[in-house]
């Protein structure tokens, strides 16, 4: 949910329709995002959330800012098989993915889908019947 860099700041999961403000929290060299009157909680993501800007995304370059030209994205879990890189990063709509640390602070964002949740596994089910005959049988 949050990237492996947030993991000693508190944080909660994303809520259907809240607004989120890109943060870049104290005592850490990271950003994501926080809630607008608790910039010191991390506000996760489930990958497949959807986000709309307020306004054109833009990130930090190496000298000046970047516009993504796009503002709306889903969130997606990258280079996992890399444990100590960001993971987390927005893909929008216009095909370019962005790492969420790389996103300039102070941009508003609100969720407009949360991904379904997973289907939990039920141990004793048994296959459907025909009939009243299992499938199994012929």
């Amino acid at each position: 949910m949050c990237d492996y860099s947030l993991h000693a700041v508190a944080n909660r999961p994303a809520e259907l329709a809240e607004t989120l403000v890109s943060t870049k929290f104290p005592n850490t060299t990271t950003r994501g995002f926080s809630a607008p009157d608790n910039p010191n909680m991390a506000v996760c993501l489930r990958p497949g959330t959807e986000l709309a800007f307020e306004d054109d995304v833009q990130t930090d370059g190496v000298i000046f800012r970047k516009k993504v030209r796009d503002r709306l994205a889903r969130f997606r879990r990258i280079r996992a098989d890399e444990p100590h890189q960001h993971h987390d990063a927005l893909e929008f709509s216009n095909g370019m993915i962005v790492l969420l640390t790389d996103l300039v602070p102070g941009q508003r964002a609100t969720v407009l889908q949360l991904p379904a949740k997973p289907i939990e596994e039920k141990p004793d089910v048994f296959a459907p019947t025909t009939l009243g005959r299992r499938l199994t049988e012929v």
